[in-house]
């Protein structure tokens, strides 16, 4: 079947509320490459939102998922357990920043564990009430929606929200917002809504995924850290987007030296196979009972031998390393950009969690010219994203492992295109 088929199937039978960015259909994928059913050739700066740092089929992962599809394809980890499941715990409890013994649960995805992260700081504090930030995305359950910090287009459809979440401003200097502003904002919650001893937990991003790519700077989440441990709270690193190599760091509150009690991983960790986890402190991993945390696929066999291998991935082939030199390209590139069009903006990184800004005249946030480039990439044959609380800001989520003569390729279609926007 051609894409035009293949859309009027979508058109009829797929939830309108599950829309497609690219009007094509992905018939295979190598590394940074995809092409459609029709042959067209596509290069990936989304990565599937951040989930295939390591490239579409790295070698070693399917070598892995095959491996294992000829073992045990499911047993339900809390029936039957299986050794895939336990050696990634350990290697995962390992790996999370801080001294002490550290424990693991394995979920699907992003927002399952951030919803059980936020159950295990209830379970560990006693208390109820958790704070987010503005701009955040921490999933589309439930939950998750009350903590993300943008209605639009997330959760105008579907409330009421369950409560006792509260909000305060990410310290987004650029656009006005201190480190000083946003700890104020915070004080002044248990001043207004809720006292601190009612507070479980404050969950954030390092460094912000649909909000914008902006980080959280190292005095901020001390901050954060001091204010926790005054009283008592936990604190939740989402590190959905931003962990597992993106920003040049296994997870990217290592740039801060802050330790957190909760980590919460998904995307990239299993590099297109279905896998998150919550990692944390073993005093609050283990307050709640037996029976109280898991799932029917959580931590599939085949999802925790891709994580696995991409372990072994990252550390045999320099991916931090890579990341951290793949940033700094994009960030020339994005400053040539800056002075070559008077409409990009704010660039950014943190190793290769990169993005720019698209404004108009007066320096606002242009979200129409912004859905005008990647528009008018794709139609170049480029897959790329937008994100951001003005929903003005591009984002790179290209593979760590792309050639670099397919991310110049990449970089030089984004130019060409900046310069047919005016």
């Amino acid at each position: 079947m051609n894409n035009k088929q293949l859309s009027e199937l979508k058109q009829a039978y797929v939830a309108r509320g599950a829309p497609h960015m690219i009007p094509a259909f992905a018939e295979r994928a190598e590394n940074a490459e995809i092409w459609d059913v029709e042959g067209n050739r596509y290069i990936d700066f989304g990565g599937g939102i951040g989930v295939l740092n390591l490239g579409h089929r790295h070698p070693k992962v399917v070598e892995a998922v095959k491996a294992q599809l000829d073992k045990v394809m499911h047993t339900c980890a809390t029936v039957m357990p299986y050794a895939p499941y336990v050696q990634l715990c350990q290697k995962l409890c390992e790996m999370m920043p801080g001294d002490g013994d550290k424990r693991a649960l394995l979920v699907n995805s992003g927002a399952e564990a951030v919803e059980n992260a936020v159950k295990i700081a209830r379970a560990g504090t006693g208390r109820s009430a958790v704070i987010a930030f503005d701009g955040s995305f921490h999933g589309r359950t439930m939950m998750t929606l009350a903590l993300t910090g943008k209605v639009l287009p997330y959760k105008h459809d579907f409330g009421p929200m369950p409560g006792d979440v509260f909000r305060a401003p990410f310290p987004v200097p650029a656009h006005g917002i201190s480190d000083e502003d946003s700890l104020a904002a915070i004080h002044r919650l248990f001043k207004t809504d809720v006292p601190a001893h009612r507070v479980a937990a404050i969950i954030i991003e390092p460094v912000q995924g649909e909000g914008g790519f902006y980080q959280a700077s190292p005095a901020f989440m001390q901050a954060l850290r001091d204010l926790c441990d005054e009283h008592g709270i936990a604190l939740i690193a989402d590190e959905v987007q931003s962990g597992f190599a993106r920003t040049g760091k296994l997870f990217a509150i290592e740039h801060t030296g802050v330790v957190p009690d909760i980590i919460t991983t998904a995307k990239s960790l299993a590099d297109g196979m279905p896998l998150a986890a919550v990692i944390g402190k073993a005093d609050l991993m283990d307050a709640s009972g037996p029976g109280s945390l898991g799932g029917t696929y959580g931590g599939n066999p085949l999802s925790c031998a891709a994580a696995l291998a991409v372990i072994e991935a990252i550390e045999e082939e320099n991916i931090l390393a890579r990341s951290t030199a793949m940033g700094e390209h994009l960030a020339q590139r994005f400053n040539q950009w800056e002075e070559q069009f008077s409409w990009v903006a704010h660039s950014r990184n943190t190793g290769a969690m990169a993005a720019f800004e698209l404004v108009n005249d007066a320096g606002e946030p242009d979200p129409e010219l912004t859905r005008k480039l990647t528009k008018t990439a794709a139609e170049q044959g480029l897959i790329l994203l937008s994100c951001g609380f003005y929903a003005n800001t591009i984002r790179i989520l290209v593979p760590l492992t792309a050639r670099d003569e397919l991310l110049n390729e990449g970089l030089d279609i984004i130019e060409h295109c900046l310069g047919m926007l005016h």
